[in-house]
């Protein structure tokens, strides 16, 4: 007998579509019974392939016919709050938006207080995070300036892989110099971690901000214009040269714009391990939603002008970007108001990641086998989660995502799962939605609410 049968699954993975039984047993997928093709990665459902022998004994069904299944997603970027943020989200809410949104595993950033920059305070994080998580979960460690002696403690400690702040974000915390980023770098490298980069370079970003401040700019449209495109692309290229000489893996997070996706692209066809992220406001809004929805869309990096949403879009697909996250990064609905300069700059995201680029793919933006591999496999494979994570196989783990492409609806914030639920894409068509979730084998989520006690697990590398 297994522990559960999820039966006449549309089974969505990086090379395919195909028609099993899945079944779970002990927390691990324990066989896949297939008994058709679906075709390379389109949303249909294909025609049904001939039965299989009849199958075990379950304790548990779920009846899939019609919906698909993906290895649970895993969004590697988002800021749950805690501690010390914890009127803007904590691990209850932040874990529950992720579950309801049809994701697995969080990777959760270190900017909170105190920063997470030495092994006593990645105690208190995880003591947070612990026993009230609804996914599994991996936290990273923060490189400031701290020194390059700084690594180790946190590597030893179980940080997921480290997280450096080039340019001024939430929390504040202090970006390294470049010689002393160089130095840690060849340290992280060598504990066989991965560093990923907020690239904004900060001296621009003072310059470009002073500029437009002085010219008594009080609209939307300021925010962008104080931190321009060349703040990311020199940063960018920078992290990459700096990453290259250390011999360290490089994520570059939240990729808003064509030429750091080109940075990216030109460094990895080098054969230089570097990993590109985007987000789904950077793919599916612009600077003219930002001129219509004023401080409630202020994010770091601010979403571009035209044209780049396009050359990120085309990036995923040749490959120069590898993978999707939320940046997931909730604020009390008060500090999201009023002056464009004073307005916190992040939204709750981690509950949409998963519908929105589902709705892209059945809207033939993107394939669904795409999105199995942006949200599953890349992630997992960057941060050393990979083949028990993101994966659709026997012997991995049972982390699940059922979806019904048929659906029909609508973003609604009242309808999220956050602390304070808003978001930019109130409205906007969904085409899909996540009718279940599962963590180890346990179910979740179902029918849009959580189901049973926190489960999720604390991840560390290639564990």
């Amino acid at each position: 007998m297994v522990d559960m049968c999820l039966r006449d699954a549309t089974l969505v993975t990086p090379t395919g579509l195909r028609r099993a039984h899945l079944l779970v047993a002990g927390g691990r997928i324990a066989d896949i019974v297939e008994f058709g093709e679906v075709g390379a990665g389109g949303a249909g459902a294909g025609a049904a392939g001939a039965q299989p022998a009849p199958l075990p004994a379950a304790r548990a069904t779920i009846e899939c016919g019609g919906l698909h299944v993906l290895a649970g997603a895993i969004d590697a970027h988002v800021h749950f709050r805690e501690p010390g943020l914890s009127y803007k989200e904590d691990w209850d809410t932040g874990s529950r938006a992720a579950a309801c949104g049809g994701v697995t595993t969080v990777l959760d950033m270190p900017n909170v207080q105190p920063p997470t920059r030495d092994p006593a305070a990645l105690a208190m994080k995880l003591a947070c995070a612990r026993g009230r998580s609804f996914v599994n979960f991996g936290l990273y460690g923060v490189i400031a300036d701290d020194g390059p002696e700084a690594v180790l403690p946190l590597v030893r400690a179980g940080v997921i892989g480290f997280k450096v702040f080039l340019g001024e974000t939430v929390g504040g915390i202090p970006s390294p110099d470049d010689g002393a980023l160089l130095a840690a770098m060849r340290v992280v490298a060598g504990a066989g971690l991965r560093v990923g980069v907020h690239a904004e370079n900060n001296a621009l970003l003072r310059w470009f901000g002073d500029e437009v401040r002085a010219s008594g700019r009080r609209d939307p449209l300021a925010h962008p214009d104080a931190r321009p495109v060349i703040a990311e692309s020199e940063a960018t290229s920078r992290a990459i040269l700096l990453a290259r000489e250390a011999g360290c893996p490089l994520t570059v997070h939240h990729v808003t714009c064509a030429p750091a996706a080109e940075h990216v692209r030109a460094a990895r066809a080098r054969g230089q391990d570097v990993v590109g992220e985007t987000c789904p406001q950077y793919l599916l809004l612009s600077a003219d939603d930002m001129a219509r929805l004023g401080p409630m869309m202020k994010i770091n990096p601010p979403v571009r002008g035209p044209g780049h949403a396009e050359a990120l879009w085309e990036a995923l697909r040749a490959g120069g970007l590898s993978m999707v996250g939320s940046d997931h990064s909730p604020h009390a609905l008060e500090e999201k108001q009023g002056d464009i300069w004073q307005a916190a700059a992040g939204w709750p995201g981690v509950e949409t990641l998963l519908p929105l680029m589902l709705t892209a793919a059945v809207e033939g933006r993107c394939t669904l086998s795409d999105v199995a591999r942006w949200l599953g496999e890349a992630p997992a494979r960057t941060w050393g989660l990979w083949p028990k994570k993101g994966n659709l196989a026997v012997g991995a783990d049972a982390d699940l995502t059922v979806c019904d492409l048929g659906h029909h609806g609508v973003v609604r914030a009242e309808g999220l799962h956050s602390k304070h639920r808003f978001t930019a894409f109130e409205g906007r068509t969904l085409r899909a939605r996540v009718v279940a979730t599962l963590v180890g084998g346990e179910i979740a989520m179902r029918g849009g609410e959580v189901v049973g006690p926190p489960r999720g697990q604390w991840l560390r590398p290639s564990e």
